[in-house]
């Protein structure tokens, strides 16, 4: 039972979204986050995450019983029941909205809320059933977290640097997203899902995936010359692991089939989690 609660949060997930958040909090704070107000935004962003994410497991149990990655999901399986898996989902947005505002502020803990009804209503209800472009759009709540590590230590995000810490994630998201549903294109197809690949084909999946990392040079570039506090480290770093994932997308490219989509797709994680690591190491050094 404890298990199937565990799981509904989707804990692998939360991690990485936890390690943007200490981008933010390291950055707005030039130098070591105050430790209660680390502990703060970790704690209040993992409940937010993971109540988002059990109400997700709610809301697409119909079509994680189709799909042979999510047929082992606790509600599936029986492990937790939808309506308690509901009322967890809500009960812990409640738990995080109320940490972040009495322990942070009002900002910070509405930025959390906001990422969590974004994601619900706007990604889940809204788009991911109807278009191809759903994870496009539904990827800006994934990209709150730095801005909610931000506002916790400055309580506000009248910056440039917040907006761009969420572009990073927002134009990431994509080509990430879409080397993994290049390895589960068969799933999405048989749960009626209008993923990119099931929609507009591998090949074009590949060329759209290819095309996003420019996007992100472009921005990394744009990020060291705009971003008060990030610099030469984080300049260096992110353009040099930037041009090395349009490595990995062209070489996804030109290959016949999707034999590198699952490289691509790891690398896109350690991707993130490197830039948001350089942005706390820059932060240090402000």
């Amino acid at each position: 039972m404890i298990n199937g609660y565990i799981a509904l949060t989707k804990p692998r997930i939360i991690s990485l979204l936890l390690i943007t958040a200490l981008g933010g909090l390291f950055l707005a704070s030039g130098g070591f986050p105050d430790p209660i107000t680390t502990v703060v935004v970790l704690v209040g962003g993992t409940l937010a995450a993971g109540g988002a994410n059990a109400i997700n497991h709610f809301l697409d149990r119909d079509i994680d019983v189709k799909m042979s990655r999510t047929s082992q999901r606790p509600l599936v399986s029986g492990q937790v029941s939808p309506i308690p898996a509901l009322i967890f989902g809500i009960l812990l947005n409640v738990v995080a909205f109320a940490i972040l505002w009495q322990m942070a502020n009002l900002i910070s803990a509405s930025l959390a809320l906001i990422a969590t009804l974004f994601y619900v209503f706007v990604y889940t209800i809204g788009l991911k059933r109807t278009t191809p472009q759903n994870i496009v759009i539904g990827g800006a709540a994934g990209s709150i977290p730095p801005m909610v590590g931000w506002a916790a230590v400055t309580g506000n995000i009248l910056d440039p640097s917040p907006f761009l810490l969420f572009a990073i994630i927002f134009f990431w998201t994509p080509p990430h997203f879409w080397a993994l549903s290049l390895i589960l294109k068969d799933d999405y197809e048989e749960a009626g899902i209008p993923m990119l690949p099931v929609v507009a084909g591998v090949q074009s999946t590949k060329k759209q995936i290819f095309a996003y990392t420019w996007i992100l040079l472009v921005l990394m570039v744009a990020t060291v010359l705009l971003a008060p506090g990030l610099g030469l480290i984080f300049g260096i770093t992110s353009i040099s692991l930037t041009f090395i994932f349009i490595g990995y997308t062209l070489r996804l490219l030109k290959q016949d089939g999707i034999g590198l989509a699952k490289a691509t797709y790891l690398f896109s994680l350690a991707y993130l989690a490197l830039l948001f690591v350089a942005v706390m190491i820059e932060g240090t050094l402000k």
